[in-house]
């Protein structure tokens, strides 16, 4: 395992501290990203750039819920210029929000952006660079070339931004690294960090620092990956390179699986003390983007406060030296891979650890409720029942001894320390011991004096066991924060498929919708899953353009696509295969490629439908 760390400790929350960037006139209106200042909100308008009142009016409507930065797509010279017409608009109106330029092809178009912008957002794989998926072997003297071509291409804005006090987001996205990335360093959260720091380079060259990251994806493992692998980069690069980051799992989704993978990455992040303004990417109206951020800003709130707390001497923590990272660090936080775990009996002839699926364990209360309306068929049922288990409670933050690794463990209700770090201490201190019991996860160590409302139990849920989930840690789950029987029982079973450890259910990636669009997202993600909800197994993708489309979509087995306007493409994987079918047709066509690849089945009475009325 790397010595290489992206934070102070997986044990103790301490924010990471970055560089200020200002964006726009902070006595105005304008807000500064970094520092000691609040984690910044953000979202994006879905409307055509060129609708000025509509884009005005949606961005009045964002503002109005807490908002505090505006971003509108400019996917043309022509979108470019409109955002002047915009920006005057709000102004005359007395809205002072930051306004942030989404640039993907066309550098003429970020030019023209910033003239009238605060922010202007360069996606480096697609800014100077075309996507063909070509395989090429770059040669040295070939790979400078290509760098000298792009800082050709990107100075112009470096020294356009610094002259009139804009700022920049470098933004990677997992779906659109450029062929030259992906033939030198691979699909890989390492290219995308490369990618990104290419960029990064030609603006320092240029005195230019008014910039933050991103590293998008939506899968939120190799979200979590990218970013703690940026942060360890560039603090490598220097003391000077502590850029702010902008943290987000791009095309999330939509209702439950959307919130439950944004908490899972942007959550496993902040509560690590990364983050510096977030964006929750919803395929829903952009005004619920920000109470989730509000939410789950107040979860993470919560769960770090008890670790800011705690006393420790400068030698150890809960005896475990810091210096000893090999021992200390629990799990390697650049490289997914579960912790071993001996393979043991849970309960009924239900086995967890080993190679074995993490297993849902419920209370006895919600066996009582949720068991006698499960049907033979269901997916979705509880696999073992928590006070049935021989399971060993331990307080991680004292001394302990297990007799044997196949004893299964869990924390300890009560221990003083968020549900996180505790579980973690747990991971660490049997590794120091030798030990490699299964673990039991449970969301919460401690009940609330009242039942949670369920939006934040579920962001709670879904950050605390998601994120040690993304860490390899857990060999079942129990969910109580969430009062009512099926639900928590339904949640558990989608906090295992957002954190990818178990598909019950049709997976869905679906983009947040803007004004490169070509369709209308939420209309067609409803048609869709209408058709396509109970194929068990299969994940499929919906995706407004091609921006991400071909590569955020990479890993699922189908893909709709806008192509042009009232026309779709449909994808086997990354390779389009059906070109310009009318919109209209489009998801029986969809259906149609599903049957030729032999992944249909006929709709039954599913898990979700039976769990409706527990």
């Amino acid at each position: 395992m790397s010595t290489v760390r992206y934070c102070d400790s997986p044990f103790f929350y301490r924010r990471r501290r970055s560089r200020e960037v200002i964006v726009g006139d902070p006595a105005r209106g304008g807000v500064i990203i970094g520092g000691d200042h609040p984690v910044v909100m953000q979202s994006m308008i879905t409307c055509d750039t060129m609708d000025t009142a509509e884009c005005v009016r949606q961005s009045l409507d964002l503002v109005r819920v807490g908002c505090e930065i505006v971003r509108i797509t400019a996917p043309t010279v022509k979108d470019a210029a409109n955002l002047k017409n915009i920006v005057a608009d709000l102004r005359a109106r007395g809205c002072q929000v930051p306004i942030v330029a989404d640039i993907h092809f066309k550098p003429e178009a970020a030019l023209e952006a910033a003239k009238w912008v605060e922010m202007v957002r360069v996606n480096p794989g697609n800014y100077a660079d075309t996507k063909k998926f070509a395989i090429k072997d770059y040669s040295d003297e070939q790979y400078a070339a290509e760098l000298a071509r792009i800082e050709e291409k990107f100075t112009p804005l470096v020294k356009l931004c610094a002259e009139l006090g804009r700022a920049v987001r470098i933004g990677t996205n997992h779906g659109s690294l450029s062929d030259r990335i992906m033939n030198r360093f691979g699909d890989s959260p390492l290219g995308m960090i490369e990618s990104a720091l290419e960029f990064a380079h030609i603006a320092r060259k240029n005195g230019f620092h008014n910039f933050k990251f991103s590293m998008k994806s939506s899968n939120p493992k190799i979200m979590i990956q990218c970013y703690r692998l940026l942060v360890a980069r560039l603090e490598q690069e220097g003391p000077d390179w502590n850029y702010p980051i902008h943290l987000g799992v791009t095309e999330a989704g939509e209702g439950e699986d959307g919130r439950i993978k944004s908490a899972i990455g942007i959550g496993s992040l902040l509560c690590d003390g990364l983050g510096d303004t977030i964006r929750v990417s919803l395929t829903e109206d952009s005004p619920r983007e920000i109470e989730v951020c509000r939410d789950l800003l107040s979860q993470v709130a919560s769960l770090t406060v008890a670790a800011d707390t705690v006393q420790l001497d400068s030698s150890s923590a809960f005896g475990l030296r810091p210096s000893d990272f090999s021992v200390s660090w629990p799990f390697d936080p650049f490289s997914y891979t579960r912790r071993a775990t001996p393979e043991i009996e849970l309960a009924g002839g239900v086995r967890c650890g080993g190679e074995q699926t993490v297993r849902v364990v419920v209370t006895r209360a919600t066996w009582d409720k949720v068991a006698p309306k499960l049907t033979a068929r269901a997916d979705v049922r509880p696999e073992a029942v928590y006070e049935d288990l021989n399971v060993c409670e331990i307080d991680p933050t004292r001394d302990f001894e297990v007799n044997c690794d196949t004893q299964l463990v869990t924390v300890k209700d009560g221990t003083p320390l968020p549900a996180v770090a505790a579980f973690r201490l747990l991971a660490a201190k049997l590794k120091r011991l030798g030990r490699t019991n299964p673990i039991l996860l449970k969301d919460c160590l401690g009940f609330e004096p009242l039942p949670l409302d369920p939006k934040i139990a579920l962001l709670r849920a879904s950050a605390v066991i998601g994120s040690l989930l993304a860490d390899g840690i857990g060999d079942a789950i129990l969910v109580r924060g969430e009062s009512g029987a099926g639900l928590s029982l339904r949640l558990a079973y989608n906090i295992l498929q957002a954190a990818g450890c178990r598909s019950f259910k049709t997976d869905y990636v679906a983009c947040p919708s803007c004004g490169r669009t070509l369709f209308n997202l939420q209309t067609v993600t409803g048609r869709i899953k209408a058709r396509t909800e109970h194929l068990k197994g299969v994940k499929i993708a919906i995706m407004g353009c091609i921006v991400n489309g071909p590569g955020e979509m990479a890993d699922a087995d189908f893909g709709y696509v806008g192509g042009a306007p009232g026309k779709i493409n449909l994808y086997v994987g990354k390779t389009a295969v059906k070109f310009n079918i009318p919109e209209v047709e489009a998801v029986d066509r969809l259906v149609d490629l599903i049957r030729e690849h032999g992944k249909w089945a006929e709709p039954a009475q599913n898990a979700a439908g039976e769990l409706a009325t527990l």
